[in-house]
Order: C-alpha cells, then structure tokens, then sequence
C-alpha cells in the first residue's frame, strides 16, 4: 500500500508531470517568439526559423492557443514583458573564450546567473568585444581537448550539464 490513498498517489504523480509539461512550454514559446522576431513574420510559411520551432512545439504537443499567444506577444500584442537575446562573452578554464546567448525577459536576473555558472566552473566574463571577434568563424559542434586540459575541460562539461537548460556548446576548434 503506497501513502494515504490511490487517488492521492495519482494526484502527486499529475502533479510532477504537468510541472515538467509546463516547463517545456514555456521553454518553447521563448524560442517561438525569438524565432518570430529574427524572421520577422508570426506566419509560419514565410519564417524558417518559426517553422523549425512550430514542429518542435507540435513534437510536445503544445496547445495552439500558447502557440499563437506566444507568436502575438513576439509581434508585439501581448501585454506581458518581451523576450530578448542577448550575448554574454566569458573565458573559461585555460582561456577559453565563450559566447554565451541566453533569452531572457529580465537582464538583471539572468547576468547575475550567468556570472553565477561561469564562476562556479572557474571561469570569469569578458567586457564586451574581448570575445565577439572570433564570431566570425564557423562553429564546430564539439569540444577538442589538449591533452594537459583534460581536467579543466572535464569540470566545465560538469557544471554545464548541471544546467538543464544547455541545449549546446559549440567551440571555434578544428577536430
């Protein structure tokens, strides 16, 4: 016999997963209204980049009805705060430059978590332009590693994968 009763159980298991449901939806509809404005369009056929995250939001089965608040807040029909991205450059362990691009609807909350991240991996951020300049190279989907930063590397990878929120790291490294 598990807890109280079988509707309590049920109760607390709906619970757990509507929050995780919840959270993947408002993960999405931030990326639905950065994809609205870089294409600068809420209609899917003339946006790529709306398209692409519209398949990603129908892959969770995201209600229309968040879809399209979420395409009117973008274009600038809602009434809540807008989403913005914004660029953070850092140097990690051994020197490492990153760039960092978060979307955000509050800048002072999220410089304060990203300085949080890059310290606690031993890392510090840059003024802006220490790293920017490197933007112009076409970034590689991995991470290399030398052979003496192995360790250094190993705890960066830690305390990003503590952070659900990292999608990927990309690196300017050839392989």
């Amino acid at each position: 016999m598990s807890g109280h009763s079988k509707w309590s159980t049920i109760k607390h298991k709906k619970a757990i997963e509507d929050a995780k449901r919840g959270a993947a939806f408002t993960k999405i509809a931030k990326k639905i209204q950065i994809a609205a404005k870089m294409g600068g369009s809420g209609d899917s056929e003339s946006n790529p980049f709306l398209r692409a995250v519209l398949e990603e939001a129908r892959g969770v089965n995201m209600p229309s009805d968040n879809i399209r608040r979420a395409i009117e807040k973008a274009m600038g029909g809602g009434e809540d705060s807008q989403i913005e991205e914004i660029v953070y450059e850092a140097y990690g362990p051994g020197g490492v430059g990153f760039l960092i691009t978060a979307a955000t609807d509050n800048r002072n909350r999220t410089g304060g978590e990203i300085k949080q991240i890059v310290d606690r991996g031993g890392g510090s951020l840059g003024a802006p332009g220490s790293v920017s300049y490197l933007k112009h190279i076409q970034p590689v989907p991995m991470i290399t590693l030398a052979g003496g930063d192995k360790e250094n590397c190993q705890r960066l990878m830690a305390v990003l994968s503590e952070h659900e929120d990292v999608v990927a790291v990309w690196t300017n490294l050839e392989p």
